[in-house]
Parts: structure tokens; C-alpha cells; sequence
């Protein structure tokens, strides 16, 4: 059996352009440069994040007040 490599795909080096893409200055977070997948991931984040804190905060306010034995 013989392994040839003129079948691989030869992909393009994508690393430079990232790079590019990162150290410009447009006034934008770095967490938020990789535009539309990380600006929807952050806010996926941030929905959860308080979500939950808003849960947390009901959930012990539910405990705090046992409700009264008849």
C-alpha cells in the first residue's frame, strides 16, 4: 500500500488575516473582533448570566419565607 499526498487539499493560511483582523485598532473589544460568532456567543453569555443571577436571587428568596403551617 503506498500513501500519496496528491490528493490532500492544500488549504490557505488563514492565520496571517486573523492576525490583521486583531491587531488593528477600530475601537471595538478584542472579544468582539471575531464579529458575528463572538458578538452572538457574548450575548448567548451574558442573557444566561443574568438569567440566572435573576434565579439565584428568587430562588433564595423563596427559602428565605417558608411558607406559614396552618
Amino acid at each position: 500500500m503506498t500513501i500519496s499526498t496528491a490528493l490532500c487539499r492544500q488549504f490557505e493560511n488563514k492565520l496571517p488575516a486573523k492576525q490583521k483582523l486583531f491587531q488593528e485598532d477600530h475601537g471595538i473589544p478584542v472579544h468582539l473582533k471575531g464579529r458575528i460568532a463572538d458578538a452572538l456567543l457574548y450575548r448567548t453569555t451574558m442573557v444566561l448570566t443574568v438569567g440566572e443571577t435573576a434565579d439565584a436571587i428568587y430562588q433564595l428568596a423563596v427559602v428565605s419565607f417558608p411558607k406559614k403551617q396552618d
